[in-house]
């Protein structure tokens, strides 16, 4: 169990690579969310943290839905659930790797299991799409503590479904007096859909605040 990491002000400025080693139980995940870390491991090296110094984020109150995408997905026969099968969610997005992460599937087997039994303590959480004849489509995963959900991965296997999956998560989300989420690192993806960077130090401050807002 990982019992303290440096300071994020140490990360480097190029890469925002942290530290190097550790595990990925519970505690130690625990512990780099609420420091405002995230891991991206290697599979065959040690696992390596993040803190980068500039971090992307979504405001709720700036998601932008293009009007011929609400269209198509108010006809769209998709169905949202949430934590039904975060299994196979994350063994999903581990066999389509985010583009924000795009040299290989930093999804490792190891990085599975942690995030499994990171879902069974409470912490982190699928959302979901389903088709007409209930199969799983599309969704995301990520960590969700207090007012404050980190989005780690998506996919999609039919058109659009992880776009509905990630707009239906951002109701869920608001309903439960959430604001905005961490998305780590912008893609065109998510800047189409309103996410943009700030400074380290800004979301270090939005991170705490949200983690007291419990």
């Amino acid at each position: 169990m990982i019992t303290a990491f440096p300071p994020v002000e140490r990360a480097d400025p190029e890469t925002g690579l942290l530290a190097v080693g550790g595990d990925l139980e519970v505690e130690s995940l625990l512990l780099a969310y609420r420091s405002g870390i995230f891991p991206w491991p290697i599979p065959g090296q040690p696992v390596l943290w993040f803190a980068p110094a500039r971090r992307a984020i979504l405001e709720f109150s700036e998601l932008h839905i293009p009007k011929r995408l609400a269209r198509t997905l108010r006809r769209a026969p998709f169905r949202f659930a949430v934590d039904r099968d975060f299994e196979q969610v994350i063994r999903r997005c581990a066999a389509n790797p985010n583009r924000k992460r795009s040299s290989g599937t930093w999804i490792t087997d190891e990085m599975i299991s942690a995030y499994v039994r990171f879902h069974e303590a409470g912490f982190a959480h699928s959302f979901e799409t389903y088709d007409e004849q209930d199969r799983l489509v599309g969704g995301l995963y990520g960590v969700w503590l207090g007012k404050f959900f980190a989005g780690e991965s998506m996919f999609f296997l039919r058109t659009d479904a992880s776009k509905f999956a990630l707009i239906q998560a951002v109701a869920h989300l608001r309903a439960h007096g959430l604001t905005w989420m961490d998305v780590q690192v912008l893609s065109p993806f998510l800047k189409r859909f309103g996410a943009r960077e700030v400074e380290r130090a800004v979301f270090m401050q939005k991170l705490q605040r949200a983690l007291r807002s419990v």
